[in-house]
């Protein structure tokens, strides 16, 4: 269906060497989690494949991106344009790389700050991005593998808390959309 050595070849000539490595070990975890939980391979491939094929771009250039393709840009996105790497990049996967399949984009497209009432192709994307074997500063990076492979909204509930106990010590402003996504997976939980 898709030529992958042809889309590895694209994306290791545009990302620095640290990213496409971090790019294959998603592409791995995403495989693993997908025969874990009876997802699409395929799918699960082509997301962590491509979910970061705009990275390379800086944080003005996404944003020229943005203007060009007609893609929004929300106020948070406006103050941290990096961001943007998931919107331009679900945008790439689509008109550069031939994906028509609407999972895998919408799964790149919220891969950095999730979204609430998730997918399962999602949810592996979202937590294969932040554990893959190439990490290794994550808080509780332990007892997110182990959790990934067992109970996979536990996972990506201790993910959120993680990231949003990370940013408010550093005094950080918060994505409005990774609070939704807590507050969707914690009230769920709690159900």
């Amino acid at each position: 269906m898709y030529n992958i050595d042809k889309i590895k070849y694209s994306l290791q000539a545009r990302l620095s060497s640290k990213r496409y490595e971090h790019t294959l070990g998603v592409e791995y975890t995403c495989c693993a989690l997908a025969m874990r939980y009876g997802a699409d391979m395929q799918q699960a491939r082509m997301a962590g494949l491509l979910h970061d094929c705009a990275k390379h771009y800086s944080g003005e250039r996404l944003v020229e991106k943005c203007i060009q393709y007609e893609l929004s840009i929300s106020e948070y996105e406006k103050a941290f344009p990096e961001l943007l790497h998931a919107k331009v990049g679900a945008y790439l996967a689509r008109e550069k790389y031939g994906v028509e399949d609407k999972e895998i984009i919408n799964a790149i497209e919220c891969h950095t700050t999730g979204k609430p009432d998730m997918t399962i192709l999602e949810k592996i994307l979202y937590i294969a991005d932040y554990m893959e074997p190439n990490r290794d500063r994550a808080p509780h990076l332990a007892t997110i593998r182990e959790l990934a492979f067992s109970d996979l909204d536990a996972c990506l509930l201790k993910i959120l808390s993680g990231t949003l106990y990370y940013l408010k010590s550093k005094g950080s402003v918060i994505d409005p959309q990774t609070e939704a996504t807590y507050e969707f997976y914690n009230n769920s939980k709690a159900l």
